[in-house]
């Protein structure tokens, strides 16, 4: 695979929007060349008889099955509160009717 030139770089730079100086890009210019050629070497190791994966091992659903259960009464929930109105907590105002 070909070296990525400067001008390339410079190129890809400006289209990111992104200001690079000389050394920058004299800078960058090998650093990019490895990432390609890395990038072509892991291409060339999946064959056709491999198929795509998208994570390493295989996963499974660890959650529990959702169960109806019996569960607090509007009253027993609200029965330690200090205050409740309208089946809801109710705490102090801290915001004034300015919105």
């Amino acid at each position: 695979m070909p070296e990525i030139s400067r001008d390339e770089v410079a190129h890809l730079a400006n289209l990111a929007r992104i200001d690079l100086s000389d050394a920058e890009l004299d800078h960058l210019a090998p650093q990019l060349s490895v990432i390609l050629e890395s990038v072509a070497s892991i291409s060339g190791v999946a064959g056709p008889d491999v198929p795509p994966t998208s994570h390493a091992l295989p996963l499974v659903n660890v959650f529990r099955e959702d169960v109806v259960r019996p569960s607090l009464t509007p009253e027993e929930a609200l029965s330690g509160a200090p205050a409740a109105e309208e089946q809801r907590f109710m705490v102090p105002r801290i915001l004034g009717d300015e919105q």
